[in-house]
């Protein structure tokens, strides 16, 4: 089972996320938190493969708890819940350890494939998505030089899989475009994380945007 903790203040909110997930076979809301504190508590009792994230609440908000939560040994994969995409709030978060985003209005059955694919330590975030943060972003020119600096140090090999992560792609797609073995791929990734100072693969594959990398 992927065990869910969903945080949001509106209980609304939480009770519609649990129906949702609850109808699927493979997935269980084992909590849910009304802020950033219970939030921490929640993952440190239930120890969740996936947890659902607001960003604005009272108290401790979002972006507090997540820096929390990465911090935990083994920690969850955490996706950020948003009401529009071009929040600058999503940023930060995907900064601070984030896998990924979803929009609140995320159709039900889409929802559900993207628990999965964050249970199996995926990024939650298209290409498209990537580049409208990126371009709300209010430092993009000084990012991108960061970034190119950053990435600079890397052999061609690396930037071919950084790119790849850019695009969202998992380990085997990216071993099929590039005529590797999944667990070359692997060890590529868990290089390439180490030497450019990334917490995880949406951080990478979001350097590789602000790097200009990612064309498709």
């Amino acid at each position: 089972m992927i065990r869910v903790v969903v945080v949001d203040d509106e209980p609304m909110v939480c009770a519609h996320l649990r129906t949702i997930l609850g109808s699927a076979d493979d997935i269980e809301v084992v909590a849910e938190a009304l802020d950033g504190a219970e939030a921490v508590e929640a993952v440190v009792r239930h120890r969740p493969r996936v947890v659902l994230m607001d960003l604005r609440m009272p108290g401790v908000d979002g972006l507090t708890a997540i820096g929390r939560i990465v911090a935990l040994p083994d920690p969850p994969a955490v996706v950020a819940l948003t009401t529009f995409d071009a929040d600058t709030y999503v940023m930060r978060a995907l900064r601070a350890g984030a896998s990924g985003f979803l929009v609140k209005s995320t159709p039900p059955q889409e929802l559900i494939g993207l628990v999965r694919v964050a249970s199996e330590g995926h990024t939650v975030l298209s290409p498209q998505a990537a580049r409208r943060l990126i371009a709300a972003s209010t430092d993009g020119a000084q990012r991108s030089e960061d970034a190119q600096a950053r990435v600079s140090g890397l052999t061609e090999r690396e930037t071919e899989v950084l790119a790849c992560l850019g695009e969202g792609l998992s380990n085997a797609d990216i071993a099929g475009r590039l005529h590797l073995s999944e667990a070359t791929v692997k060890s590529y990734v868990s290089r390439m994380l180490v030497k450019l100072d990334c917490a995880n693969r949406t951080q990478a594959g979001l350097l590789a945007h602000e790097a200009g990398l990612v064309t498709r």
